[in-house]
């Protein structure tokens, strides 16, 4: 194994408003993060996703640079890259 898939970040841990603690793949993640970009208008969006035109590259820009996404209000989305263990 080398060492660039060693710290790989394949899974993350989800917390949601009302939600048990979810592991979702990255795959898994991108998709439920693209949802919800997808579903609010651009001005519902942070001001740095914002300038980002594609939404794909927005969504990787939520993974690699944040950690959470303002929900309505009363409301918390929040992602952690984690390693599992065998």
């Amino acid at each position: 194994m080398g060492a660039s898939s060693m710290y790989s970040e394949d899974y993350y841990v989800v917390l949601e408003t009302n939600q048990p603690e979810q592991i979702l793949t990255a795959e898994e993640l991108f998709a439920k993060l693209r949802a919800i970009v997808e579903s609010r208008s651009m001005e519902e969006l942070p001001r740095d996703l914002q300038k980002i035109e594609d939404i794909d590259d927005r969504v990787r820009y939520l993974m690699d640079n944040t950690c959470d996404l303002d929900m309505n209000p009363g409301e918390f989305l929040q992602w952690y890259a984690i390693r599992l263990e065998k």
